[in-house]
């Protein structure tokens, strides 16, 4: 391909330690480049890129960088947003005249190179690419990915196949991220209202899912669940197909659904034929709809129905996607990303259903001060549906506070009778404590870091 991602000998990543961007590392990385970059904080993503001979610099300080990419003729420089463009390491090769691109636009042009099945939407999309990928790969057909989680089947969060055309990419809507792929095919698993600091509205933000859906390719296919609009301009012959959960207005979807000691089994239905009791693989209630949109797209392309069966059944989830860390008889803890309070409610609503007769403890950090702003109501409504509500204080990544904007501006409207805000500090003791129940932890910040300490304190206590 003839484009300035292939054109450099090295490639440096501004903000290597994030999930999208670790899968872009990982793939240079693979092709036999060169490849190094910064990251804040050490990580288990970061410790896996290293342990793969990807150079990772934590000091944000032009000397770090590595002398083979210091020189902008041969050197990419990608960055992701997440990072300040007040950052020493960006301002370098900013004034050094490299060239310096998003992660959205390399990922545009990986895009395509191949049939590309594109997964977007405010929730599940990470499930369900990975979902998809799963079924494909375990297929005759086979697939490329780059995902936004680690798949636990694989345990990674990039899978190159270059036997097949196909590359599942999971489609950000961030900063407009989704709008510089090449979709052969796009599902849109949901449109909630999110990022409105850059999208700035509500109609914002469906506009860009509308321009989303018109990238589709002549010919392609977008796989949209039942009740979300449509854009009016999409591309000539574009097949439209609805999911969701029976019958009425679906051309794929789940019927007889059967939930059971921890198993999941229901019904799939396409437009020509059906399957019946299949089992899911992490079963959560969250994923039959994702799993009906990645089955959905995966048959459009030629997997067989045995294929489905397998795929379904042997899929083993996503970490950080209602991942079960722990279990015994007495307490069960579950670690899920929900950071907008339609994930949370999911999420409580799939506990709910798997774990009737046990309370839910909660412990949620909310992720940046604008979405807590934006959404403390949904934030409080959803949180107060648990037996006890525990926050954190406000991760704020890329940025700075917003003047009267914390985690009481949640606290102050919990319904619940059992709340408490605490510090991290607090958050072992507190678990310590917790008997005959189901304890979450919920976000999209750095709570992840708690999660090996919690299970090894509910190890330890048995």
């Amino acid at each position: 391909m003839a484009y300035k991602t292939f054109q450099y000998n090295n490639y440096y990543f501004i903000g290597i330690g994030g999930i999208g961007m670790s899968a872009l590392a990982r793939y240079f990385k693979s092709r036999g480049y060169f490849v190094a970059g910064y990251d804040r904080t050490p990580s288990d993503l970061t410790a896996d890129l290293e342990r793969d001979g990807i150079i990772v610099e934590y000091n944000d300080v032009a000397s770090s960088i590595p002398e083979k990419c210091q020189s902008p003729s041969n050197t990419l420089v990608i960055r992701t947003p997440a990072v300040p463009e007040s950052s020493t390491i960006y301002q370098y090769f900013l004034n050094g005249n490299f060239k310096v691109c998003k992660r959205a636009e390399v990922l545009g042009d990986l895009s395509r190179m191949g049939n590309s099945l594109c997964v977007a939407g405010t929730h599940g999309k990470t499930s369900t690419s990975t979902i998809l990928t799963h079924l494909l790969n375990q297929s005759e057909i086979g697939c490329n990915a780059f995902l936004g989680g680690i798949s636990k089947n694989y345990k990674t969060n990039l899978m190159i196949n270059p036997n097949s055309n196909y590359i599942v990419v999971e489609a950000d809507e961030y900063d407009h991220s989704f709008l510089q792929l090449s979709p052969y095919l796009a599902i849109i698993t949901s449109i909630d209202p999110d990022h409105l600091d850059v999208y700035g509205s509500k109609e914002g933000f469906f506009k860009g899912f509308f321009d989303f859906m018109s990238l589709v390719k002549p010919g392609g296919s977008i796989i949209i669940h039942n009740g979300l609009p449509l854009s009016d301009n999409l591309a000539k012959d574009v097949r439209v197909y609805r999911y969701g959960i029976g019958e009425q207005g679906n051309d794929f979807y789940a019927e007889n659904i059967t939930i059971n000691n921890g198993q999941i089994h229901f019904d799939f239905f396409t437009p020509t034929e059906s399957i019946h009791n299949l089992q899911l693989g992490a079963p959560t209630v969250v994923n039959i709809e994702n799993s009906v949109a990645a089955m959905a797209a995966a048959w459009l392309n030629g997997v067989t129905t045995g294929e489905l069966r397998f795929g379904l059944s042997s899929y083993s989830g996503v970490n950080r996607r209602f991942e079960t860390c722990y279990s015994d008889s007495d307490i069960t803890y579950i670690d899920d990303y929900a950071h907008h309070p339609s994930e949370i409610a999911a999420t409580i609503n799939s506990v709910r259903q798997l774990y009737k007769d046990k309370s839910i403890v909660g412990i949620f950090q909310p992720h940046l001060y604008s979405r807590t702003r934006d959404f403390a109501d949904g934030f409080a409504r959803e949180l107060s549906k648990l037996d006890e509500a525990i926050l954190l204080p406000i991760y704020p990544a890329r940025e700075e506070p917003i003047e009267g904007i914390s985690s009481n501006t949640i606290y102050e409207k919990l319904t619940c009778t059992k709340k408490s805000l605490i510090g991290k500090d607090e958050v072992l003791p507190f678990v310590e404590g917790l008997h005959n129940c189901v304890l979450l932890t919920l976000g999209a910040g750095d709570i992840d870091r708690f999660v090996k300490k919690i299970t090894k304190t509910l190890q330890s206590r048995k």
